[in-house]
Parts: C-alpha cells; structure tokens; sequence
C-alpha cells in the first residue's frame, strides 16, 4: 500500500489522515504539495484530507479543485486508482468533477462539531468490506457547508446504482433527513464514483481510530483499503 495525502494551503487534517494510515493500514504515505504536478511513483491511493483549502474562496473546494496535483489525481482515478476525499477532499472531488453534485451551507447555516451515526450502504467496496451492509458506525464531523445537493437526474442516478455510500442515520437505523446534521438529500453522507473508485464523504473517520481517545468505527475505512490494495 502506498498512499499519498494531499496538502492544500489551509488543509488542516493531512496529518490525521496520514496517521490513520500508518495506524490502522500499516502504511507509509507520503504528503504532496498541491503545487506538484505528479503522485509519488507507485502510489495506489490519494487521500484528499480535511481542511478549509484556500480559505473557502469562492466556494469550498473551488480553487483546490484547479490546483496542479489535481490532474494527475483524475489520471489516476481514470486508470482505475483509489481516491478518498474526506470533508474538504469531498468538496474538492465535486469541484473537480470526479464526483457530482455540490455541498451548500448547512440547512441550519450553523457549523456543526459532533459525532453522527453512519449507516453503511454497501459492504462491497474497496472502502467498506471491513463493514457490513446496515452497519451504524459513529464518526465525528466538522463542517458548515456538507449539505450535499444533486439535480433530481444526478440523484436518481446515485440511488438507482447503488453509489451512495453513507446515511445519516438515526440510532434505530432509520434515516431521516431532519434529524441529520445539515439537511443533505436523502440524508447522503458519501457517495461513489460510477467506478466504485472514488469515494468522497463528509465525516472523519480518521478522527476515531484509537480507543484511547474515543470510539474507533472509523478503522473499518482504513482496514478495508489496506485489505482491497493487498488482494490487488
């Protein structure tokens, strides 16, 4: 496994991610300044980590999206290679048109900071195997814009091939767009590439990783990856 970890003026979490990485996956990543205009040879999974790129300028993700790294994390998408946009990453993947849809101000306009319950959609990907189907992990988040929106054709799609990822859930499972924790249609937390190569959701799993600091549902994530790249 060698992953690569993004770094963006105003990212904030390359070093959760990378650490989640060495913890959990045993990895050695290395982090690549988005000045760059190649991955690290041999890399086989880019982590676009959480942060504010770029200030939130213009919109979240918006500038980051055109930064020069980023041609050559598309090539690599395009060949097949794993990609994991996580809070800011996701809004980054969406800004670079890897996956659809945008994320707008929370349905309350107030930043959230809080453990939320995921329920896991699918346990036959890359980034889930570690998981199973229905599974409610609890993984923090930390965002004022993770409302994430589609047009009606985008969002029949997603559901229709199955490409959502996480759910907002409550605590019986349920999902319930009201109760999650800013307003995304149809409670979507994370959604797929039509690949099932790329993942982009709004939570941290890299944040509950240790026990000794809280809960660890977020090393299923980081598991899954280390088990897809050493089957590969």
């Amino acid at each position: 496994m060698k992953p690569a970890v993004i770094l963006f003026p105003g990212s904030n979490r390359e070093q959760d991610a990378a650490r989640a990485l060495r913890l959990v996956a045993g990895a050695k990543p290395t982090v690549v300044w988005h000045a760059e205009h190649e991955l690290p040879a041999g890399t086989d999974l880019v982590v676009l980590p959480g942060g504010f790129s770029y200030g939130d300028y213009l919109r979240c993700g918006a500038i980051a999206a055109r930064a020069n790294i980023m041609d050559a994390v598309r090539a690599h998408a395009a060949r097949g290679g794993l990609v994991l946009g996580i809070f800011n990453g996701f809004q980054i993947l969406c800004g670079a048109g890897l996956l659809p849809g945008v994320q707008v101000r929370n349905a309350r306009l107030r930043f959230v900071c809080r453990d939320v319950l995921l329920r896991v959609e699918r346990a036959d990907t890359a980034f889930t195997r570690a998981y199973r189907k229905n599974d409610l992990v609890s993984v923090p988040v930390a965002h004022g814009e993770g409302n994430y929106t589609a047009d009606e054709t985008t969002i029949a799609e997603l559901e229709s091939e199955g490409r959502v990822a996480f759910r907002y859930a409550r605590p019986d499972g349920r999902i319930d767009e009201t109760d999650g924790p800013n307003g995304a249609i149809n409670g979507i937390a994370g959604i797929y590439s039509e690949k099932f190569n790329v993942l982009g959701m709004m939570p941290h799993p890299e944040n509950h990783i240790e026990s000794e600091i809280g809960p660890t549902d977020g090393r299923g994530l980081f598991q899954s990856l280390a088990m897809a790249l050493k089957a590969a």
